[in-house]
């Protein structure tokens, strides 16, 4: 997950970059008015929708899961938007062919079985029968064929670039799909999840603007929760899909996400027994060792291995002086990262060496470090040529703060003063997430923060054989070609606590943890 996906041409380097990543997890009890108000939402807003859980004692069946979305997301269709929040919720409502395990084993999804011809070439999936979409309508071959060849290689940058590898496809019968791709590619198998390849209605979107469907503002999916409401400000809330092709499944009545904009809030809702799940840094890093220590909730870092998240100091290399290796290289020895980790992630991310994460396969730690040194980055901005003026400032740049809670806001401001040491000057902008998004995508920015998903990693060499060891040194090749060239500041290898309440079972048992569509989580 990106935060968001580029879809215009790039520099080399970036390029490059995108080619190894791109798809490689208070004391008093208030009343429903109080919590409104906590909340930032009237009480008419919270009328009538549960609070808390609700759900006959010692039933597996039934109930209401209250948790948090935050920023809100733009929109809830996941293959029209691939930001954190949308992806979280949308996995609800849109399933894909595979799940994966913790260990990143393919699992049934929507296809109960597949094949691989020997040559790498030809992947066969088996539907499950009776799948349908929430509006009652089957989903069969054809939906999946048009989700992955038509609408997604057209507005998923992420899923373009590993599905427009496929040169042909066929539907035998209503339960078949074949692909037969150009050339051998062996990450195809790891990427059928559904942040990646998210299954639409063909005969919603098929000859429509995708992007303009008036069908958008009702998400219409096939996984295990439908949509019923979306107050924005407020909560979006889902109920059960009554027409789910697992049996007895899912278990839950409704999964309500409230939408809290302040951290103060969020932890409070946490300690008040109000939700029974958090996720990404819905509680910030600083109150995570206080709150680990309430009884009702466990606390857990894994659901996060399909991602495997990277976060990382984004810089726009068509604008000077980032273009030249030295100045990037200088900010990546200008940034104290051990310290950052300690105050602004309370120790939570392990530093990054490149651009694969060392949670992954094929990643390769030989590579060039850049330590802590503001000596080094003088040198090198001195040997560019960038002076310190007067007031000791060499170049003055300006970071787009990504708008995802307040943990980036006091990044950005370590930052500045980072590199405000090496004579770099920073000023901090702010935007909401439609704008950053826009921004981003539109190159209308100097410099800002990015976290992104590890998936299976695409490079060309490396993606089209099948000898792992042949991947490897492919992998090891480029990474170390990329971290000499530095086209961004790889920071962190990013870690997220999510509590959940004791009594809710399944919610990280595959490797997209709280992105999985749920079907299976439970109250015991």
């Amino acid at each position: 997950m990106n935060l968001t996906s580029r879809c215009k041409k790039k520099d080399d380097r970036q390029a490059l970059l995108r080619l190894v990543i791109v798809s490689v997890n208070e004391e008093e009890i208030m009343n429903r008015r109080e919590f409104a108000k906590l909340m930032g939402v009237s009480a008419a807003a919270l009328s009538g929708i549960p609070l808390g859980l609700t759900r006959a004692a010692g039933a597996t069946k039934g109930g209401t899961l209250n948790t948090i979305i935050q920023p809100e997301p733009p929109i809830l269709v996941t293959a029209l938007n691939q930001q954190q929040p949308t992806l979280t919720l949308g996995g609800k409502i849109y399933e894909s062919l595979l799940r994966y395990s913790p260990d990143l084993k393919p699992m049934p999804g929507l296809a109960q079985s597949w094949e691989v011809s020997p040559d790498g070439l030809t992947y066969t999936f088996k539907l499950f029968p009776n799948i349908t979409f929430h509006d009652g309508k089957p989903l069969t071959s054809e939906d999946v064929v048009f989700s992955m060849t038509k609408m997604l290689v057209e507005t998923h940058a992420r899923a373009r670039a590993i599905y427009s590898r496929i040169a042909k496809s066929e539907t035998p019968d209503r339960l078949t799909v074949v692909f037969t791709l150009k050339a051998p590619f062996a990450p195809f198998l790891t990427a059928l999840d559904c942040t990646t390849g998210p299954i639409v209605p063909k005969h919603i979107y098929d000859g429509s603007d995708y992007r303009k469907n008036p069908a958008n503002a009702q998400a219409i999916g096939s996984g295990p929760f439908k949509l019923k409401e979306w107050v924005k400000g407020s909560h979006v809330h889902l109920v059960r899909h009554d027409g789910y092709y697992r049996k007895d499944e899912p278990y839950l009545d409704e999964v309500i996400y409230r939408i809290i904009p302040d951290a103060a809030s969020r932890s409070l809702a946490l300690e008040q027994g109000k939700i029974q799940l958090t996720q990404w840094n819905d509680i910030e890093f600083y109150d995570v060792a206080r709150l680990s220590k309430l009884p009702n909730y466990e606390v857990t870092t894994k659901g996060y291995e399909y991602f495997a998240p990277h976060q990382w100091l984004e810089l726009n290399n068509r604008v000077k002086p980032m273009d030249d290796k030295r100045f990037r290289q200088a900010i990546a020895h200008a940034l104290d990262l051990k310290s950052m980790a300690a105050r602004v992630y309370f120790g939570m991310p392990k530093i990054a060496t490149g651009p694969v994460s060392s949670k992954t396969k094929f990643y390769e730690p030989d590579v060039k470090r850049y330590g802590y040194s503001v000596e080094k980055a003088k040198a090198l901005l001195d040997d560019m040529g960038l002076k310190p003026g007067p007031d000791g400032k060499r170049v003055t740049l300006k970071y787009l703060i990504p708008p995802y809670g307040e943990v980036y806001q006091r990044a950005g401001e370590f930052i500045r003063q980072s590199l405000g040491r090496a004579g770099i000057d920073i000023q901090l902008e702010t935007t909401d997430v439609g704008g950053w998004a826009d921004q981003f995508s539109n190159w209308d920015y100097e410099m800002t923060g990015n976290l992104v998903y590890q998936y299976g990693r695409l490079f060309e060499e490396a993606a089209s054989t099948i000898d792992e060891a042949k991947r490897q040194e492919f992998y090891s090749k480029v990474q170390k070609i990329l971290v000499e060239d530095v086209p961004v500041i790889w920071m962190f290898e990013a870690a997220y606590p999510t509590f959940i309440d004791k009594r809710l079972k399944n919610v990280t048992s595959t490797g997209v943890g709280i992105h999985e569509s749920f079907s299976s989580v439970y109250f015991g």
